[in-house]
């Protein structure tokens, strides 16, 4: 089973579409929201050294952004 944690925010919708895209595909994800959770924010940083969302992290890897093709090939 994927491990799948999308870490967002309130006004992105690029966030909105990447959970669409993952609810279409038949994904079950985790959603962090960086705006209300600060240390989530500080280790999504401290991690992949940015703060832009959406940030993906599938089995281990991390995906920046709106990237349909590369999530596809990360999920088992």
């Amino acid at each position: 089973m994927n491990q799948i944690t999308v870490y967002t925010t309130n006004t992105c919708s690029y966030c909105v579409m990447l959970k669409n895209f993952l609810t279409q595909e038949g994904l079950t994800f985790k959603e962090i929201n960086v705006q209300k959770d600060q240390r989530a924010a500080n280790k999504l940083v401290s991690t992949t050294g940015h703060l832009g969302v959406p940030q993906t992290e599938i089995n281990g890897q991390w995906v920046l952004g709106y990237d349909p093709d590369t999530i596809k090939n990360l999920v088992r």
